[in-house]
């Protein structure tokens, strides 16, 4: 399945340049799987074969991931702090908690937006995440497009460096995911050893 997703993403490259870049990178960050470690590097590649400008691949990046994340980030205003108000009691979150996020991202959001775009996985999500605790969208899309372009700075620099030997990124990346999936499961599992005692003490 995973090499049938990184044919797709490079033929669809190769035949439509940047704006199949523009459009996988905002796929990507609309929630969906389609791994940047394989679009931006991939560019990258076209770039060494002298088929794609550098930093107008890494623009398209950019572009492309701020597009979708404030699909994302609507889709995060418009269903995600009603669900989880009627339902979050499900999820171990209630109004303590809610209030607690809501004082975090206010201090933190704009910063918390600029490093998720600089880490696997989570980069995916953030958007989703600052929809449903309101963060200031103009600053917010500074940050998620600033994020984005050094991001996609880095990989396609990768790609083109490495040339035809791009695709030796793909174990690295699948560890490095690997590794920041494992801490937020274990982030998760700590949240809910934390909160489930509360919970299920008795009210009075």
């Amino acid at each position: 399945m995973f090499d049938a997703l990184a044919s797709f993403i490079t033929v669809n490259i190769a035949a439509f340049g940047y704006a199949a870049v523009v459009f996988l990178m905002g796929v990507e960050s609309a929630n969906l799987p389609v791994p940047s470690e394989i679009v931006l590097p991939y560019a990258g590649f076209l770039v060494a074969q002298g088929q794609m400008n550098f930093h107008a691949a890494a623009l398209a990046g950019a572009v492309g991931c701020l597009w979708g994340s404030l699909v994302s980030y609507w889709l995060g205003v418009r269903f995600g702090r009603p669900f989880i108000e009627k339902h979050g009691r499900w999820f171990m979150l209630g109004p303590k908690e809610l209030a607690h996020g809501d004082r975090l991202f206010a201090r933190y959001g704009q910063t918390a937006a600029f490093i998720a775009r600089l880490l696997p996985v989570v980069r995916t999500f953030i958007s989703l995440i600052a929809g449903i605790w309101r963060i200031r969208l103009l600053p917010f899309a500074i940050m998620t497009f600033i994020g984005s372009w050094a991001w996609s700075y880095l990989l396609v620099y990768v790609g083109w460096k490495l040339g035809q030997n791009w695709e030796m990124l793909r174990p690295l990346w699948h560890r490095f995911d690997a590794i920041i999936i494992s801490l937020g499961l274990a982030a998760v599992l700590g949240y809910v050893i934390h909160h489930v005692r509360p919970w299920q003490r008795p009210k009075r």
